[in-house]
């Protein structure tokens, strides 16, 4: 008998940017609920389109799986009295389990008796279980606005209307959300029939198609690419590759048709981006460009159908994207009337926070912390002082106002309209980024600091008022922020510490609020060491080595980064393994023991004074290594006195009798493990 299982959950058009991982979690659950359900199966695959889900479950079992259960009970010496009989306690046991003392049995758990019962659990065929499982699905799911509807409990991104469910050939019988499962499908909304019969998991998908629904999203994203390229090329170019908007585009068609359309050469004068925002954006079409990688007059855009009417189509696309292009137009004309700085004050009307004051004033934040910033980094402050002014002038001009996407971006084009010069307006786009994850980082000396002052007086100005990220919750994307500081200060390779630029923002605020200064400080480092943990972890860097190098407060972040990636190197190499227990145990030894100075008259075993004349020879070159990053090469160095350790530690007894010597000896390990801490805490290395 086939046991392959086939749920088709046909909804109202579900929004793009939710489809693929909402399909990902459906896999998910439905997982993790089949195993503990004990209902084998080989294999689920989750197919979708914006009106349907479509779960395939491989030879899903038609019964549960066998099973027992050992459950532990009372200690044996509370299950029974002096003569033998069971307890109330145990025969409270029984009654719970719903078994009798027949099926007990005593196992021995350390130094105690326990009273245990194995149960064999209960199996019930498969399709009894499909509503439970597939509603648990769906209440399983998270969205910013779920949907309630007729009367339902349940919660889905969009109303369901119809459920398909096939198993062992035949529709089962059950039912969800006011809807009896049935082998009736749908195809597309215009172009297929409403009601499709399908007798078969097999002719399932062919009927689909023929219905103008492509239900497989893998296939119908490649034939999408596969269309866009084939029209580009024909149009004597090639199309921008954006795998974001083609994912986007995919999940709002269950038809693709993809058609060009053209617009006016002279929107062509316009900055690019002016151009493409409204294209890819707004209008979810392709730009396409020449062989040179210029833009052409030209767009690609996807229709949700055949190629019926299709002039018409382009014609419609065309027409809207000529107002787009003529707003755009408009706006840069009537933006770049005035020179960017007579933009400033308008800064004072957009209130960046209730509690933080206008844009006005964050912008003077950010410009006398910049200038501060570039004292400490030894930078010149002129530019950066004057793209400080400049930074935010952008938001209140007309084009940005519309396409609020273009932030920074239109400010770098309009201060070299107004004559600023080029350093001044690359500073100006690069203090937003990086804007998300992944996104080109800062590189111009000004733009680095401009960044830097911009994101931490966000978030210093955040902590101060007592708002903070909490659980997912962080809609001022203060942790995107804080990723931004610290991405940009290892790619930057920038040797000052977080510490003093978090003190200098934060101090800020000191007149503007009442708050606890060194507990908001605290906080805010502690918040960023969290986040540069993860930055770590997201390169694969070992937990145990990220532990090992986190807390050394001395070092700058991009020391931590080079000693977390050189660590995790060393820690390679098969000599790093006896060094470890070496290292460990000078940890161990002296964790409590504060550094002092070692008395070499005080040596009484010429281990002593081995150790501490190897040592003593070793260090210039240890700390020359340190000090240029070379931290892989400073555990070598640092690996050579193991010898010399492990022979101290054989032959001299570190807890003398007489107190100043086992202090001196304690101080002489204290000094070694000072030096090796300079890279990690060798302590917290799992071997």
């Amino acid at each position: 008998m086939n046991n392959d299982l086939l749920l088709e959950l046909g909804t109202e058009e579900i929004p793009a940017r939710f489809i693929s991982s909402t399909k990902k979690s459906m896999k998910t659950f439905l997982e993790k609920k089949l195993s503990e359900l004990r209902i084998s199966f080989d294999s689920i695959e989750i197919k979708c389109t914006p009106r349907r889900f479509a779960i395939f479950i491989k030879n899903l079992a038609n019964t549960q799986q066998a099973s027992t259960e050992e459950i532990k009970g009372p200690a044996k010496k509370i299950a029974f009295d002096e003569s033998g009989n069971p307890s109330k306690a145990l025969q409270g046991f029984l009654k719970s389990k719903n078994v009798t003392i027949d099926d007990i049995k005593i196992v021995q758990k350390g130094k105690e008796e326990y009273v245990f019962v194995v149960k064999t659990l209960e199996t019930s065929d498969t399709v009894n279980y499909l509503k439970e499982i597939f509603e648990q699905m769906i209440d399983s799911l998270s969205f910013p606005k779920p949907m309630r509807w007729g009367g339902n409990k349940i919660k889905f991104i969009r109303p369901i209307r119809w459920i398909l469910c096939l198993y062992q050939g035949k529709v089962p019988n059950f039912e969800m959300f006011s809807l009896n499962a049935a082998n009736l499908t749908r195809g597309h909304r215009f172009l297929g029939e409403s009601y499709i019969e399908i007798n078969s998991i097999d002719e399932y998908e062919k009927k689909l198609e023929q219905n103008y629904v492509i239900l497989d999203d893998t296939k119908r994203r490649e034939l999408i690419r596969k269309q866009i390229v084939e029209v580009a090329e024909k149009l004597g170019g090639e199309y921008m590759q954006d795998e974001d908007l083609l994912e986007e585009v995919n999940y709002i068609v269950e038809y693709p048709t993809a058609l060009y359309g053209e617009f006016k050469e002279e929107y062509l004068k316009l900055p690019k981006e002016t151009i493409i925002t409204p294209m890819k954006e707004h209008q979810r079409y392709f730009p396409v460009l020449d062989k040179n990688g210029n833009l052409m007059n030209k767009f690609i855009t996807v229709r949700n159908g055949n190629d019926y009417m299709m002039e018409n189509v382009k014609k419609g696309n065309e027409k809207v994207l000529d107002a787009r292009l003529s707003d755009a137009k408009f706006f840069y004309e009537q933006d770049t009337a005035k020179k960017l700085e007579a933009y400033v004050p308008r800064l004072q009307t957009i209130v960046y926070h209730e509690k933080l004051g206008t844009m006005h004033d964050k912008m003077l934040r950010i410009q006398k912390l910049s200038e501060e910033f570039a004292y400490i980094l030894n930078v010149d402050k002129n530019d950066i002082s004057r793209a400080a002014l400049l930074c935010k002038a952008d938001l209140t001009t007309s084009m940005v106002f519309e396409f609020t996407e273009l932030q920074g971006i239109m400010g770098r084009y309009y201060a070299k309209v107004s004559g600023e010069n080029e350093n001044v307006a690359n500073a100006i786009y690069e203090h937003y980024l990086p804007r998300f994850a992944g996104d080109e980082l800062p590189q111009s000396k000004a733009g680095i600091i401009l960044s830097l002052a911009d994101k931490l007086d966000s978030i210093a100005g955040f902590f101060s008022v007592g708002i903070k990220p909490t659980g997912s919750q962080d809609p001022y994307a203060l942790r995107r922020l804080a990723l931004g500081v610290l991405n940009t200060l290892i790619d930057s390779k920038i040797d000052t510490r977080l510490q003093l630029f978090v003190e200098i923002a934060l101090k800020q605020f000191e007149d503007k609020h009442k708050f606890d200064f060194n507990e908001v400080y605290n906080e805010i480092l502690e918040f960023m060491k969290l986040r540069l943990k993860n930055i770590f972890l997201d390169k694969k860097i070992r937990y145990d080595v990220v532990d090992s190098v986190i807390d050394n407060n001395i070092s700058t972040v991009y020391e931590l980064s080079q000693k977390a990636v050189q660590l995790e190197k060393w820690l390679k190499l098969p000599e790093s393994t006896s060094c470890l227990n070496t290292f460990a145990r000078i940890s161990n030894i002296s964790k409590d023991v504060k550094k002092s100075e070692v008395n070499p008259e005080l040596f009484d075993q010429k281990e002593e004074q081995e150790l501490f004349g190897a040592y003593n020879n070793a260090t210039p070159k240890i700390y020359e290594l340190i000090s240029t990053k070379q931290y892989e090469q400073s555990l070598d160095e640092i690996a050579k006195l193991r010898p010399f350790i492990d022979n101290y530690f054989e032959k001299v007894m570190v807890m003398d009798n007489n107190e100043d010597i086992k202090q001196n000896r304690l101080a002489t390990i204290a000094t070694i493990r000072d030096t090796i801490e300079e890279i990690a805490d060798f302590s917290k290395i799992v071997q």
